[in-house]
């Protein structure tokens, strides 16, 4: 093993709040030298307040360190030609869409793809059939997910995240969406190389025993599931088995003495 990812919500922070060893652990992997990189499918909020937030709580990280479906969604734009966006995100996301046309919050037509993030509590029946028009529109859009999260931890309990809206939308439409966020692999693939590993070598720590573990698997990496965030006892006790389990991941440093090898699965 040679190199980590780090998912942030429910791993190394929840809401606003540091978890325990969360701060220690990031700098004893800084201080053996470990590649690694941090993986997130927030689409709430652009890369520099994701990095302002880990700042403020004590872990300091440059925004290019961070990998989180906004961007990844900006880029493949860019690499498809396609410029004109209906957003589906908090305004605040619109950040890292910069340089593309973003269509106005009223528009029902003219969409070369429509882009679904975490809107939280900016759902409502009107938006979502907003969407599913733009979908229907011919020559038909495409539909970009940032992120298939089912549902994530907030300060006042679970709350849903933009997977179950994309579900919506792609049961509607019959449009497969492009996924571009966890747990795609080539979201995935897109971090091993950014920390110049490669999976087998590579262990992604989540508290999403689908998003972070099952992806990452299926990618190759392998995972640790950290019984914090919206970790609940039956996850080990489904059909997905994390590589291994920690109490949380300021375990990291100790298992990683004793277990950098992992066996093959």
């Amino acid at each position: 093993m040679q190199a980590i990812l780090f998912d942030l919500d429910g791993v190394l922070y929840q809401g606003d709040t540091l978890l325990p060893g969360a701060a220690e652990a990031v700098a004893w992997v800084r201080g053996e030298n470990i590649p690694h990189l941090f993986l997130t499918n927030t689409s709430s909020r652009p890369r520099a307040a994701i990095a302002h937030k880990l700042g403020r709580l004590g872990i300091e990280v440059a925004e290019e360190h961070i990998l989180a479906p906004p961007a990844a969604a900006c880029a493949w734009l860019r690499a498809e030609g396609i410029e004109d966006i209906a957003l589906f995100a908090p305004q605040a996301t619109a950040a890292d869409f910069a340089g593309l046309n973003l269509l106005p919050a009223d528009a029902e037509r003219g969409a070369g793809a429509v882009v679904v993030g975490d809107l939280a509590e900016g759902w409502d029946f009107r938006t979502l059939n907003r969407a599913f028009r733009l979908l229907a529109a011919k020559p038909a859009p495409r539909l970009l997910a940032l992120g298939m999260t089912r549902y994530w931890h907030a300060g006042g309990g679970l709350q849903l995240d933009a997977g179950p809206f994309v579900a919506a939308l792609q049961y509607a439409t019959g449009i497969e969406p492009v996924v571009l966020g966890k747990p795609a692999a080539a979201f995935f693939d897109t971090a091993v190389a950014a920390v110049c590993s490669t999976p087998a070598r590579t262990l992604m720590i989540g508290d999403d025993i689908r998003g972070d573990v099952a992806g990452a698997q299926r990618a190759g990496i392998k995972a640790a599931l950290v019984r914090t965030g919206k970790f609940r006892p039956a996850d080990l006790h489904g059909d997905i088995r994390p590589d291994a389990v920690l109490e949380s991941v300021g375990d990291l440093p100790g298992w990683w003495q004793k277990h950098g090898r992992l066996p093959s699965r």
